[in-house]
């Protein structure tokens, strides 16, 4: 069996005439019937289609053999380097399988797994006795969750609310499962043993994880309407709030008998009659007290 590694580059040429014993040609080309690994030929099935699994692993261990024996920075080190990270790209491929289903592009999680196998396999030694994907999934696999705990938030967050995030989806999902609703805030402190204040505060910190355009529709059940429409409106009642704040100091400083004559008339809502008869004095007099008092607050909330 001929292995299938290009031997077009010097250091690939020198790898296989001192591995094989052979004596590679100008074109690259290795002679009929020669291997490329000394020792036991790997089982192939079939050597004209791709490397099944156990081929990949079984190359993968000559290669880690031979990559221990060479020494760092050379360019025969290299390419072997180079050789394993080609063999096992499918094993990236078969990590960002599972997160398909994120917003960010195949490729670019495709990227940050083969930075994660390139780590493995400066990592791995194969003394311990465990095969390479063994250690290299697990590796390619935090590599990736690194990337969308690191890169991926639209507001950054502490680590410990977007670990705590990840609890509280777990706890939802199975609370739903099992109840058929959607849980409470205490229901959830109570699955993962924790104080609400620590489950609001996780769950505040998981909005910041996505960011919608203020030209996008708000998803409630109220009218279409984009997020800056609603983010404009202005609720009159805050105008009434500055006003009674604004007069809160002009009415504490007014003679006990006015602020007594406003919290009948605006509190109570009594008529001047009423007002009169409970302070005993007539009715033209609280109707001055009373306008005069007006016009004092009125000209003090003016001047501030």
């Amino acid at each position: 069996m001929t292995v299938g590694i290009a031997t077009d580059s010097p250091a690939g040429t020198a790898l296989v005439e001192e591995t094989a014993g052979v004596a590679v040609p100008a074109g690259g080309e290795l002679p009929a019937g020669s291997v490329l690994f000394a020792g036991p030929e790997p089982d192939v099935a079939d050597a004209d289609g791709p490397p099944t699994a156990s081929d990949t692993r079984a190359m993968s261990r000559v290669l880690f053999d031979r990559l221990k024996a060479l020494e760092e920075g050379t360019p025969e080190r290299q390419y072997v380097r180079n050789t394993l990270i080609e063999l096992n790209l499918p094993l990236v491929r078969f990590v960002a399988a599972r997160y398909r289903s994120r917003r960010e592009e195949t490729q670019e999680i495709l990227q940050v797994g083969t930075i994660g196998l390139i780590k493995a396999i400066d990592r791995f030694d194969p003394a311990f006795g465990y095969e390479f994907p063994t250690f290299a999934v697990p590796t390619i696999s935090g590599e990736i969750k690194r990337f969308f705990r690191d890169h991926t938030w639209a507001v950054h967050v502490p680590r410990r609310l977007q670990e705590l995030r990840l609890e509280l989806a777990e706890a939802r999902d199975a609370f739903t499962a099992e109840h058929d609703r959607e849980p409470t805030a205490a229901e959830l402190a109570v699955h993962l043993d924790l104080d609400v204040a620590q489950v609001t505060e996780g769950l505040t910190a998981a909005a910041g994880y996505t960011a919608d355009s203020l030209d996008a529709p708000a998803g409630d059940d109220g009218p279409l309407q984009a997020h800056a429409v609603r983010a404009s409106f202005v609720d009159p009642g805050f105008a009434r709030v500055e006003e009674l704040h604004a007069l809160k100091p002009l009415i504490a400083a007014l003679p006990e008998r006015e602020r007594t004559i406003l919290a009948l008339r605006f509190g109570r809502e009594l008529t001047q009659s009423q007002i009169a008869e409970r302070l005993g004095i007539s009715q033209m007099h609280v109707s001055r007290l009373l306008g005069r008092t007006l016009a004092g607050l009125r000209t003090g909330l003016l001047a501030d």
